[in-house]
């Protein structure tokens, strides 16, 4: 899939700086964001509207303003209400280079040997302020913006070190890892094989369950059932080749998975409030 992928495997920004910026409204192909994961680190601030997020099984709502760290190899998915949020996806290796006594902090986070807070509010005024000024910088990208990028990443975590905004030496319980590496398992095979027929007996077959046990297991873990999960991600990559093709409406209706035009159109109704026709590129 595209621009924000289930595992998300591939270069973010450049060597030197590697940093990937999304800003995402009502009208962006990923409005609703599926549950990934990827190696890097992520930073998330709302504009506005409520973002109901999953980190691995805990969910919260962030409202605007609030900003949201997400851990790497963190599950996570977030479902907008009146919406406009924008993502910072970074490699946290960079700040390692050539800076001996800033490292030694940094290590501690990839060595998960404590682990930041996932979500700030108001409570935390100088969290807001410090990620304003850098998503700011990222937004507009007027000159020398790259120099108050790092400069306000170093701002950030030199106040998360400063007031304890972290959680030393995290556990989590063999089951919830274990149901989670289940989840990410069954993720993967929808990624691979989403623009196939798949039937539930397939998708619980991924994971070695019955499909019973599975249905109330994806839902669980999810909180939508496994065939409209599935719908989900087949409409969210319709949407994408809509926007970015010139394809039509039924070449990407069944390359996608649907072998029927009029429920492709009934599921992309349901799930976006409009036709496929009104979302196709102009």
């Amino acid at each position: 899939m595209h621009d924000i992928d289930r595992n998300e495997d591939r270069p973010r920004g450049t060597y030197e700086f590697p940093f990937e910026f999304h800003h995402i409204g009502q009208n962006h192909p990923r409005y609703v964001m599926s549950y990934h994961w990827h190696v890097e680190y992520e930073i998330i601030r709302i504009l506005k509207g409520s973002l109901t997020v999953t980190l691995d099984e805990k969910s919260f709502t962030a409202n605007e303003n609030d900003v949201i760290f997400v851990h790497s190899g963190i599950l996570h998915s977030g479902i907008p209400e009146d919406c406009v949020y924008q993502c910072i996806v970074f490699d946290i290796n960079t700040f390692l280079k050539n800076n001996p006594v800033c490292g030694e902090y940094i290590q501690k986070i990839l060595h998960q040997e404590m682990m930041l807070f996932s979500h700030f509010t108001a409570e935390q005024p100088e969290i807001l302020s410090c990620v304003s000024s850098l998503f700011q910088a990222m937004y507009s990208k007027n000159p020398g913006y790259e120099l108050i990028v790092f400069g306000q990443f170093y701002h950030f975590f030199g106040l998360v070190f400063s007031n304890h905004y972290f959680v030393e030496n995290p556990t989590r319980a063999r089951r919830d890892y274990k149901r989670i590496l289940q989840l990410k398992q069954v993720l993967e095979f929808i990624e691979k094989n989403y623009a196939s027929p798949l039937t539930l007996q397939q998708l619980s077959a991924s994971v070695s369950m019955s499909p019973k046990y599975f249905c109330r297991f994806f839902s669980e873990m999810t909180h939508q059932t496994p065939m409209d999960y599935l719908n989900r991600q087949r409409i969210e990559e319709a949407c994408y080749q809509l926007a970015a093709t010139d394809d039509s409406i039924t070449e990407i209706a069944y390359r996608n998975g649907f072998n029927d035009l009029s429920y492709f159109i009934r599921t992309f109704r349901k799930y976006k409030g409009i036709t496929p026709g009104k979302y196709k590129r102009r």
